[in-house]
């Protein structure tokens, strides 16, 4: 039972990570209709500024997170102005402009690969607190990473809801035409989605840099599991993706009880496959933003 309750535990840090990258993807995919696999390279910039910030210019770990989370956003922002929208604005199918993200994908990595090296760049100095309760242990980036999911939820609810930025948001993830119609500038629109986006990605991966640290290809699977997480708990549903977060982050700790570790990354993608089979629209899809 000890073991039962330190994957218990392990698999609520886990899936903290897992809604706020579904958060972010989810936020992106639902408003935009674009299946953006930049969002790997992304997470691993966010990292790598955040890393910078704190090993080189020797910043305090806050201002270097905040850092790491402005980097992200400007990122974001770029791809799509960049890429994306250049692609949109000539009409491309959507099935050209998934080629791109995947071509982006392949370019960023190899890019950050030739400025960091493939080495995994740490902050020394960090050492997260652990607390012992009872029978399990707990550290305090866990404990982070789930302030970090309310925090980010709320901020995000209050945004939609009450902000002209919000319900444009809203709006577009709603019905693209008629939002053009009624006079929403969709290309800033999606601009600003894209920066909010990968800001909220960004919170993941400096989680992650502090906990595992930061290489080249360390967002490859974040995305794959953030396409997971949107898809499970429905796209477009802030508690949705929350929810698809924590239950794909539980299944694949607990599951290392029963199964061998080298299936663990597999655990994710059956979920999406009996998700579909069931109910393709989510599970929490009926859970509004």
């Amino acid at each position: 039972m000890d073991l039962f309750a330190q994957l218990l535990v392990n698999g609520l840090g886990n899936g903290s990570r897992y809604a706020l990258l579904g958060l972010g993807f989810g936020l992106i995919f639902g408003t935009t209709r674009i299946v953006h696999f930049a969002y790997g390279p992304i997470y691993a910039v966010a990292a790598y500024a955040a890393w910078l910030a704190a090993s080189a210019a020797g910043l305090p770990l806050a201002i270097s997170a905040a850092i790491g989370v402005a980097g992200a956003a400007l990122a974001g922002a770029a791809v799509y102005g960049l890429a994306y929208r250049p692609f949109e604005a000539r009409g491309m199918s959507s099935h050209s402009v998934l080629i791109l993200s995947l071509a982006l994908s392949i370019v960023l990595d190899s890019l950050l690969t030739l400025a960091f090296t493939p080495s995994v760049q740490t902050i020394p100095e960090f050492t997260a607190p652990i607390f012992i309760l009872g029978p399990v242990y707990v550290t305090a980036l866990q404990l982070g990473q789930i302030a970090a999911v309310v925090a980010v939820a709320a901020i995000l609810t209050l945004f939609l809801r009450r902000t002209r930025y919000g319900q444009a948001i809203l709006a577009l993830g709603d019905n693209r035409d008629m939002a053009r119609i009624v006079g929403i500038d969709t290309d800033r629109i999606s601009l600003v989605v894209f920066a909010i986006g990968s800001a909220v990605s960004a919170i993941a991966a400096v989680f992650t840099l502090l906990n595992e640290g930061a290489t080249p290809t360390m967002g490859f699977n974040p995305v794959f599991i953030a396409f997971v997480v949107a898809v499970v708990g429905g796209l477009g549903s802030i508690p949705g993706a929350i929810a698809g977060g924590y239950l794909v982050g539980l299944v694949e700790s607990l599951g290392l009880w029963k199964i061998p570790t080298e299936w663990q990354n597999s655990i994710a993608f059956v979920l999406l496959f009996l998700v579909m089979l069931v109910r393709p629209q989510g599970l929490f899809s009926g859970l509004k933003r």
